[in-house]
C-alpha cells in the first residue's frame, strides 16, 4: 500500500502500454489524466462538488496523518470553514501540481516551503473561527454599522466526524442541485434568458 493518496492502486490497474491494442477499442479518453486545475468552490455544479469534497477530504486525511498534524492546524470540522477550505484545496491543487511526474524536481520543496506558510495561516484561522477537536462553531462575522447582528453563536459538538462531513456533503450537494434545478425550470428554452 503507498503512502500517497489513492495510492491503493496495482499493477493490474495500469492499462497496457501497446498502444495497437487502443485502436478503436472505445479509448475516447486521453492517456495522461486531466491536469489538476483550480477548484472554484462557489461555480462547482452538484455532481462536482460530490466529486470534489470527497477527494480534498480523502486529501486532507492523507495530510494530517502524514504530518501528524494537530486540530490547531487541520480540525475535524475544517469543511464548515470557507477559510479553512479555500486554503486546503489550493495546498491540495499545489501538492497535486508539486507531485506531477513531469515536474521540475525541485518542484516538492517548493510546496514544502509553501506548506510552512500555509500550516502558519491555517492556525491563524483556525484561532480565529474557534472550531476545535471535539467542538464546532461557525466563524464570527464582525457587523459592520448599519448591518443586522447576527444569531447569537453556540458551540456544536463533535461526536462522529465522519458521519458528519457526510452529512454536510449531501447537504451541500442537495443545495446545489435545488439551485440547478431553479436556473433550469426558469431558463427561457427559446431566448436562453432566465425569467
Amino acid at each position: 500500500m503507498s503512502d500517497e493518496p489513492g495510492g491503493d492502486a496495482t499493477t493490474n490497474d495500469v492499462p497496457d502500454s501497446d498502444v495497437d491494442q487502443m485502436d478503436d477499442d472505445g479509448y475516447d479518453e486521453p492517456l495522461i489524466a486531466e491536469p489538476p486545475h483550480p477548484i472554484n468552490w462557489n461555480l462547482l455544479s452538484a455532481e462536482d462538488a460530490e466529486a470534489e469534497w470527497l477527494e480534498l477530504n480523502r486529501w486532507v486525511d492523507w495530510l494530517r496523518h502524514t504530518y501528524g498534524l494537530p486540530a490547531s492546524v487541520i480540525p475535524p470540522a475544517w469543511h464548515m470553514h470557507p477559510e479553512l477550505l479555500w486554503e486546503l484545496s489550493a495546498l491540495h491543487l499545489h501538492w497535486l501540481c508539486a507531485y506531477d511526474p513531469d515536474q521540475n524536481g525541485s518542484a516538492p520543496l517548493g510546496w514544502h516551503r509553501d506548506f510552512a506558510d500555509a500550516r502558519q495561516r491555517l492556525r491563524e484561522w483556525v484561532a480565529a473561527c474557534g472550531t476545535r477537536l471535539d467542538h464546532d462553531r461557525p466563524t464570527r462575522q464582525t457587523v459592520w454599522p448599519g448591518e443586522e447582528p447576527g444569531d447569537p453563536i453556540e458551540d456544536i459538538p463533535i461526536t462522529d466526524r465522519d458521519a458528519e462531513f457526510v452529512e454536510f456533503v449531501m447537504a451541500d450537494v442537495q443545495a446545489r442541485r435545488e439551485a440547478e434545478e431553479t436556473f433550469y425550470r426558469d431558463l427561457d428554452p427559446d431566448t436562453g434568458e432566465v425569467s
